[in-house]
């Protein structure tokens, strides 16, 4: 595998993604992908992840190189990447890092959780570019990157969930719906600059069906719902609403799934390095 790169110029950027537009066509505005490490849209990925992630943290990715799948979706309607994600198989820096910073040896970390049995993802990042961000589109970028994670667990047989999650990314899964539980019943700890990251795990089986319960409740006016929404008024009321149908999708793949392709999981690669 070549070196991998984080920092793509945009004509390079664009170039990759033409092609992967070009090899994937639908009357869709987003197409979304999972690429293997050696895949040239795995750089476009990698040059994403670099600007919507602290840059430490994905600094810290560079020895996990070999075991990462990345998730990138593209907007056909400016030709370049809206958002990034990247799994790493084995467990990734979660498991190797969580030991020390929560005072618990990893053994006693695989006897709690089950983790001697079946194949176990990191969530090592996930983001959306900023020109997105609060807005109807970003939603639907937001959305797809959830479900083909899910599509790709799947497809991989997943079985284990972990992640190392600071304060925001935490709330933002609890109002998807999904329930992490603390790693080990450990508490918080300063990680790449967050005074308040906790190791987390949840099994993949629980993943849709507590998705799409959330869903439900949050389209229930008045119900209990898991999470957090800090807006007021108004306001709130619409968080709620996009929150629902969030989850819905996610959940569902409706409206989804057909603008979703796994590459990276198949025998044949979109873009295969030379």
């Amino acid at each position: 595998m070549a070196a991998p790169a984080y920092n793509l110029s945009d004509p390079v950027v664009r170039g990759l993604t033409a092609m992967a537009l070009a090899a994937h066509r639908s009357s869709g505005r987003f197409l979304a992908l999972a690429v293997g490490p050696g895949d040239l849209l795995a750089d476009v990925a990698r040059t994403v992840e670099r600007e919507v992630v602290e840059r430490s943290a994905a600094a810290g990715h560079d020895a996990y190189e070999s075991s990462s799948l990345f998730f990138l979706v593209i907007d056909r309607q400016t030709g370049m990447p809206a958002g990034a994600g990247r799994v790493i198989a084995g467990g990734g820096r979660t498991l190797d890092d969580a030991p020390d910073r929560i005072g618990t040896d990893l053994s006693a970390i695989v006897a709690a959780h089950g983790l001697h049995d079946g194949k176990i993802w990191d969530c090592a990042s996930f983001g959306i570019l900023p020109a997105y961000r609060g807005t109807k589109a970003g939603l639907a970028v937001r959305s797809l990157l959830y479900r083909t994670f899910l599509n790709a667990c799947r497809r991989a047989d997943v079985r284990h969930v972990v992640a190392m999650l600071d304060h925001r990314a935490e709330r933002n899964l609890a109002l998807l719906g999904v329930r992490f539980v603390p790693m080990a019943g450990s508490g918080p700890f300063e990680y790449h600059g967050s005074p308040a990251t906790k190791a987390m795990y949840v099994p993949f089986a629980g993943l849709e069906p507590s998705i799409a319960e959330q869903g439900e409740r949050l389209g229930r006016f008045r119900s209990p719902y898991a999470g957090e929404i800090r807006a007021r008024g108004l306001r709130r009321l619409f968080t709620r609403r996009a929150a629902a149908r969030l989850a819905a999708q996610v959940s569902t793949g409706e409206g989804l799934d057909e603008h979703i392709k796994l590459p990276g999981l198949e025998r044949r690669r979109l873009v295969s390095r030379r």
